[in-house]
């Protein structure tokens, strides 16, 4: 479970700088942006990394709480709309434009729905962080007024629903293979 945790802390960690404007302007300023960019994504991939490999040799996987059948019956709906969200953060669409933080909120449905629809200790570690780190961040960013402004274009809105539900498809068709639970009648 070590393993699991420090990779949460490094993976979330170097996400929550934007958190703390000053040292994130600080490092920019010293590095330069390409350098920073680097250094961030080299620091997320050691960190989701870890996170994998932490989460697959976890072996307290205690049961905390029962798992919540709503939780199992609304996920593979609620990872749909995770999912095209977390296209649409990418995009210069409506749908970021009204949603406004949709990686955040993806992320805030994603890690809300695995948490209750689990109850084991390391479930509960793993999405329980990824759900206060979306609360957190996203507080933030509301507060920071960090929303870039830009002309949606309607074709975005369209690629995010499609990438975004194929791409959900896609998971819940392999989560079984990949994870080694069946969520969808259709899986693998």
């Amino acid at each position: 479970m070590s393993l699991l945790i420090a990779g949460l802390a490094i993976f979330l960690g170097i996400h929550l700088l934007p958190v703390v404007s000053s040292l994130r302007a600080a490092l920019l300023a010293r590095w330069g942006e390409q350098r920073y960019k680097g250094v961030f994504s080299l620091v997320s991939a050691i960190g989701l990394v870890l996170i994998v490999a932490g989460y697959a040799v976890a072996d307290d996987r205690t049961r905390l709480f029962a798992p919540f059948p709503a939780a199992r019956a609304l996920a593979p709906f609620a990872m749909v709309a995770s999912f095209i969200l977390f296209a649409a953060a990418n995009m210069r669409g409506h749908l970021r434009r009204i949603v406004k933080h949709p990686m955040l909120l993806g992320l805030l449905l994603w890690a809300s729905v695995h948490l209750l629809a689990n109850g084991d200790r390391a479930g509960t570690v793993l999405f329980g962080a990824f759900l206060a780190f979306a609360v957190v961040d996203l507080v933030s960013a509301v507060q920071r007024g960090a929303v870039r402004s830009f002309v949606p274009v309607p074709k975005h809105d369209l690629i995010a629903v499609v990438g975004g539900a194929a791409v959900a498809l896609a998971v819940m068709t392999f989560h079984r293979t990949l994870f080694g639970v069946a969520v969808a009648p259709f899986g693998i």
